[in-house]
């Protein structure tokens, strides 16, 4: 996430609590609130002033995916339930005033903001494994956060191949569950997915699908030889040829998380009905 300069002074005002109907933060609360998005200041002699410290920290933020969080946590409702002069509803509309000239907007969700990109944002797919302990439900999740951060950091090369990255530990994971004679990754994810495709029932050759359901399927193909010619051409794994742009970027992430939730939910679906069983053991 990307802000102008005027923009990070802003809410650094607004985190500091100088501005009308924002909670005020003393130096010490600044310093809470700034170590707890992974800063390591000390509140002492020689601390600067409060508007100071806190657009520095804003600024050293910006570009970052950790901007976001402050943001979040700057709109902590739970903040003005001893704010007499101001409400979360009205100041969160002064944050909105600033950063929809940066293509942003915070918008509430249940009980707590989050903060939506005006140009269409990268899609989130179901949260499976964030308690799992399993090695390879870890990387998933891993992926899927990566994919994000990269995005939103800028780094556009390396959203590309952590969207292949994410398509080959979804494979790869489908295919250890589901075949006890499993293969792995052995580096073609062609191969890998196509395997993965027959155990899941989803092989566009079948006799038994009608002819729309199989050019659905056979796009699923094209997704993954998509994915893996613009990691050739395009990712930090072989060199980049040119500087892909944040759209391809998005294309590419957006299309490997709608497939992995896919095959995910193929597998559950599948496995209700009675048409795949684990593998014992």
């Amino acid at each position: 996430m990307k802000l102008s300069d005027y923009s990070t002074q802003r809410v650094g005002e607004f985190i500091a609590g100088d501005a009308d109907g924002w909670p005020y933060r003393s130096g010490p609360k600044l310093v809470a609130y700034f170590n707890k998005l992974g800063f390591r200041e000390v509140y002492g002699q020689g601390f600067p002033s409060r508007a100071t410290f806190a657009k520095e920290k804003v600024a050293e933020l910006n570009g970052k995916p950790k901007l976001k969080d402050a943001l979040r946590e700057l709109l902590d409702p739970r903040l003005w339930l001893e704010v007499s002069n101001g409400t979360v509803e009205g100041c969160a509309e002064q944050v909105n005033e600033i950063l929809r000239y940066d293509g942003y907007e915070v918008v509430r969700d249940g009980n707590f903001y989050k903060v939506r990109e005006l140009s269409g944002a990268v899609i989130e797919v179901e949260n499976r494994f964030a308690e799992s302990e399993e090695l390879s439900e870890l990387l998933i999740e891993e992926q899927i956060q990566k994919c994000r951060e990269k995005v939103e950091s800028g780094d556009y090369s390396g959203a590309i191949t952590n969207a292949r990255s994410l398509i080959e530990a979804v494979c790869t994971k489908i295919e250890a569950d589901l075949d006890p004679n499993a293969l792995g990754n052995d580096g073609d994810l062609v191969k890998l997915f196509n395997r993965v495709r027959k155990l899941l029932n989803l092989d566009p050759s079948r006799q038994d699908i009608n002819e729309s359901l199989k050019q659905v399927l056979s796009g699923l193909s094209n997704i993954i030889n998509g994915l893996a010619a613009m990691r050739n051409k395009m990712s930090d794994a072989h060199g980049v040829a040119y500087k892909p742009s944040r759209h391809h970027a998005k294309l590419a992430v957006n299309a490997a998380k709608t497939l992995a939730d896919f095959l995910f939910d193929t597998m559950s679906y599948q496995m209700e009905k009675g048409g795949l069983k684990k593998k014992q053991g």
